[in-house]
């Protein structure tokens, strides 16, 4: 598990956000599940200097529009910054709507990873993929396609055989824009993802 607050020297140019993103979970081994959506036409500040992972890709972020929501300690999706980031009780109005949104792209990161890792070919880590996933409003993913090889074209098959066994664990949005653009990027160093720690998340 990496540690999220320990110091690392860092030097991460400012460039087209999704590639910064990228060089940033080589750099620090956090992994990343991000909606190529959300990063298109945004770029990140220069991040240079000793920081830890958060702090890091906290100030990354800065001027982009968008802030992490971390699924676990060493993992994050992105999501449109808002003025509070505090969940929305039952029944409240307000930005209920996008909670229930961004939960939704917790469970799907854990649904994803947990599909993933039922098969040693499959399991993040050591490979790079662009994905799109169509969901139904039950939370089962009725088709994916790979937008990228992942240079093994047995991979490439095992990928989406695996999602189409896939089931998310909380109802999809009404307001979620079909396809969900996926970009899964290797873990730095080439290392493999602990895939005990999914057993919480669901699959079909």
């Amino acid at each position: 598990m990496v540690d999220s607050h320990r110091l690392l020297d860092l030097n991460i140019a400012a460039q087209d956000l999704a590639e910064a993103l990228e060089l940033f979970s080589r750099s620090t081994g956090m992994a990343v599940l991000v909606d190529r959506e959300l990063t298109r036409g945004r770029r990140s500040v220069r991040v240079q200097g000793r920081y830890s992972a958060r702090d890091a890709l906290s100030r990354l972020l800065t001027g982009s529009g968008l802030m992490a929501r971390y699924a676990r300690s060493d993992a994050f999706t992105l999501q449109v910054a808002q003025l509070s980031d505090a969940p929305a009780p039952k029944g409240a109005g307000g930005n209920a709507g996008a909670w229930a949104s961004d939960s939704f792209a917790s469970a799907l990161q854990r649904a994803v990873e947990a599909g993933l890792c039922r098969s040693e070919l499959t399991r993040p880590g050591r490979y790079r993929a662009v994905l799109q996933l169509w969901i139904d409003r039950g939370g089962h993913i009725e088709h994916s396609r790979l937008v990228t090889t992942t240079g093994d074209l047995r991979r490439d098959e095992a990928l989406v055989q695996s999602l189409s066994e896939t089931w998310v664990e909380r109802p999809a949005p009404s307001s979620l824009r079909q396809p969900v653009t996926l970009l899964l990027i290797p873990d730095s160093a080439g290392k493999r993802m602990d895939c005990r720690q999914r057993q919480g998340a669901s699959g079909a």
